[in-house]
């Protein structure tokens, strides 16, 4: 049975962060204060019987349209075959779905899994935007390499605040230094996050319609600004080898980026992201993390 990580102190968060349900009530002081909730954030260990399609619900999120590139269900089994390494966050006790997670996995040691193959062979594809990393991530993915690559899978509610994520690296590092102890596979000499980000592109749904309110943003000939879905990702870059954006594989159908949209006037193009860091700087590097974020780590 998985044990209880930890719970966040009692977090007050507007509904405009957090949308759950409540009971209402007719008292109008009560309907003021409604805007304001408490939200409890619990760190478990993930857990076979409780999270696998949870898990694979935000993985298929994290891959976005080129999910199906992968066997998710293999690789949600890799996850949860460690489950002292890493954690899920949930809001509504054990047995209900996690809200996010956070976890690494030796890409040397599973390297002969298929799902494995399937990553690196991808990852190698697209780190090519940038030459550096591409070549870094060929040496060191490449057959006859010792280095111990770790690769951290992370992923969460759109809607989850950033401040859950200091306590989940602060709880991997201690996990991983205490496998290591154990001469368990994780003393790793890298670390490789894939991630997301996004552009904005002009809305086809505003050129359609020529809404006059709209004429005021146009798209430019300029490098489109990057965007991030995950704000630790930019604090993570300082401690990073290399980084970069990649296109996805699939082709979103026509109007995806008007769908992804929330009360904006342009739309949202995601891409695909990857940090390498250096082992030895890791420890820097998640320090710096709950610096940039703030949030307490937890024990």
């Amino acid at each position: 049975m998985g044990k209880r990580k930890s719970t966040a102190e009692e977090k007050m968060i507007s509904k405009d962060e957090m949308d759950v349900d409540g009971e209402e009530n007719g008292s109008e002081e009560e309907e003021d204060d409604a805007s304001i909730i408490n939200i409890d954030f619990e760190w478990f260990d993930p857990r076979p019987e409780i999270d696998f399609h949870g898990l694979k619900m935000l993985l298929r999120q994290l891959f976005d349209v080129d999910n199906d590139l992968f066997d998710l269900s293999e690789l949600t089994d890799l996850i949860l075959a460690q489950p002292t390494l890493g954690s899920t966050v949930k809001c509504e006790g054990e047995e209900s779905d996690p809200y996010a997670f956070l976890t690494v996995l030796n890409m040397h040691h599973h390297r002969e899994k298929p799902v494995m193959k399937q990553l690196s062979d991808y990852l190698l594809s697209k780190a090519s935007p940038s030459e550096t990393l591409r070549h870094q991530l060929r040496d060191l993915l490449s057959p006859d390499s010792q280095a111990q690559v770790g690769l951290i899978l992370t992923e969460r509610f759109i809607n989850m605040p950033s401040e859950i994520v200091p306590p989940m690296y602060n709880m991997m590092r201690s996990e991983i230094a205490a496998a290591v102890e154990d001469k368990e596979p994780y003393e790793f000499t890298h670390y490789l996050l894939i991630s997301k980000t996004y552009t904005e592109v002009a809305s086809k749904l505003d050129a359609e319609d020529d809404r006059p309110q709209k004429k005021n943003k146009k798209a430019t000939d300029a490098a489109p600004e990057t965007f991030y879905f995950h704000p630790e990702d930019e604090a993570l870059h300082r401690f990073a080898m290399g980084v970069c954006n990649y296109d996805y594989e699939k082709v979103s159908g026509e109007g995806a980026s008007d769908a992804k949209r929330t009360f904006q006037e342009l739309g949202v193009k995601p891409q695909g992201h990857l940090i390498l860091i250096e082992g030895k700087r890791f420890e820097e590097a998640v320090k710096g993390l709950g610096e940039y974020l703030g949030g307490d780590a937890v024990a």
